[in-house]
């Protein structure tokens, strides 16, 4: 008798124009509650809490009328649980890998770090943005397998700032990002309290990701034509979540609220504007506030870009306006019609930010954004100064000293630039003839140097780089001695290498 083989049924792509949009509600991220207390491994004589989070996969419902989705999540939910901490509060965080062994998505074992060798459920969380000992920072290749737990000490010694953390381990971080592996870290303190801006309810964070769906409601990557080598250069979805959610509502009262936007998208940027064309204003970047409100009717955010904006509903009464970015329609807000009391603030000062001089820096260093074609494969490399990652360390900082990054963009694409550990400004951009400096190895510049945008004018932890363009960037390395890493935050272009490592040396005279 015949065994018959039928192959699996794959269900097509989802249009998500065919779902009735706007008819699940915004969710809101749970806050994560401590597990209990420990010493501070900094100051003994005092206790911080303990958070322990599993790290593991779950069903997710997006949408109403389609099945829940399979991901991979940090605490059962996507975004995962909300750490919220005020500024000089620690805390541990106990990550529990209990992912399954094998991954439900397209692993490329060519990619570096991603041998057939390595575990497929492996996790090393990044706390994005935050000022981290070299060993709670989540190195690249300190992944843990499941059943293991990666401890992590966060100080929070920083301004407030929506941060977040999200998976980093080496060659497949596109993977488990995409899978659901990220979620929010909010540090507070008590200048952003006086300001009296919108709080509570009122204050509402957005995780905003896209993201390819089937119609049985599971994630789709999209992979090359070689199945040897399924990696893709870029990833765009059309299915547009918001805190897990595709096509949501949210109820507003008619006054004024304040979101906590985040990109949280492989490699997909953003241009967000009201329906109505109302301007807003934005009153913080990656790192925290800025000096003063930003009037602004569009708002660009690349990934891994935070900005928290302020929109007044009062006149918008009994209206439903839609939040969008360019085509796509992002979620509907629903205005309620009966007049409320706000006792918010949007004061015209916010925080000051003494711009850092030019003089500060002790070391200007001139690094390229690279992509190479290799002739006979046709393969697309994507590196950093045109060094593989596993070469010796090049960029050796000194604790405590300010150095000027010229961030040469040799590529087509803009890419958004990322060092951990340390927040910095951006100085300016300027045009410069890139075959001049493939022919000559120098910087020809064609134009005048162009400022950054108001709404970059504050703290950033990660910069645009657009391409024929450099991007010069001023960076006081304070915080900790240790490994670090700097990256290109297209979660396809870092996980092929577009990533190197940096070590920042003790200053003269301080602990080795």
């Amino acid at each position: 008798m015949k065994t018959q083989h039928r192959e699996a049924q794959v269900a097509p792509l989802l249009d998500p124009s065919t779902l009735a949009p706007f008819v699940d509600p915004v969710v809101i991220p749970q806050i994560a509650v401590p597990s209990g207390t420990l010493p501070d491994p900094e100051d003994t004589s005092a206790r911080i809490p303990r958070y322990d989070i599993d790290i593991h996969e779950a069903r997710v419902k997006v949408h109403r009328d389609l099945p829940a989705t399979r991901m991979w999540t940090l605490g059962g939910a996507f975004p995962g649980v909300t750490l919220e901490t005020k500024s000089g509060h620690a805390m541990q965080v106990n990550w529990k890998n209990n992912l399954p062994s094998h991954h439900f998505l397209p692993i490329d074992h060519t990619l570096h770090g991603a041998g057939k060798s390595v575990p497929e459920g492996r996790s090393v969380i990044h706390l994005h943005g935050g000022r981290t000992p070299a060993a709670s920072d989540g190195y690249p290749e300190d992944w843990v397998v499941p059943g293991k737990t990666q401890t992590c000490f966060y100080p929070a010694r920083q301004d407030a700032a929506l941060l977040f953390c999200h998976d980093h381990s080496m060659g497949i971080n596109r993977l488990n990002i995409y899978a659901g592996m990220q979620g929010f870290f909010i540090v507070r303190d008590d200048v952003e309290e006086r300001l009296n801006l919108p709080k509570g309810k009122y204050e509402v964070p957005l995780l905003i990701c896209d993201r390819l769906l089937r119609t049985d409601g599971q994630l789709y990557y999209p992979v090359s034509p070689d199945p040897a080598s399924p990696w893709v250069p870029e990833v765009f979805g059309n299915a547009i979540l918001v805190n897990g959610k595709l096509l949501p509502y949210l109820d507003v009262e008619p006054r004024k609220y304040r979101f906590r936007l985040m990109n949280g998208s492989n490699g997909r940027f953003y241009r967000f504007s009201l329906e109505n064309k109302a301007a807003f204003h934005q009153i913080a970047s990656d790192q925290g506030l800025l000096a003063a409100p930003v009037a602004r009717t569009r708002l660009p955010l690349a990934p891994a870009e935070r900005a928290d904006i302020i929109i007044d509903f009062s006149q918008m009464k009994g209206e439903k306006v839609e939040l969008r970015s360019d085509a796509f329609s992002i979620l509907q807000f629903h205005v309620g019609r009966v007049p409320v009391q706000d006792e918010s603030s949007l004061p015209s000062v916010l925080h000051p930010i003494p711009r850092l001089q030019e003089s500060e820096a002790v070391r200007t260093r001139r690094l390229t954004l690279d992509e190479n074609l290799d002739p006979e494969d046709r393969s697309m490399g994507m590196l950093l100064n045109n060094t593989p990652w596993h070469m010796p360390i090049t960029e050796k900082p000194v604790l405590n000293t300010t150095e000027i990054w010229e961030l040469i963009n040799l590529t087509e694409d803009s890419h958004p630039i990322h060092l951990h550990l340390v927040r910095f400004q951006i100085l300016d951009r300027r045009p410069f003839d890139t075959f001049n400096y493939f022919s000559n190895n120098t910087v020809r510049y064609t134009g005048p140097a162009v400022p950054p945008d108001p709404g970059e004018l504050g703290w950033k932890d990660t910069a645009r780089t657009d391409p024929g363009m450099v991007t010069r960037i001023i960076v006081p390395f304070q915080g900790y001695a240790g490994r670090y890493v700097w990256h290109c935050h297209i979660l396809e272009h870092e996980d092929n290498e577009m990533m190197r490592p940096f070590e920042v040396l003790p200053a003269a005279g301080g602990p080795i």
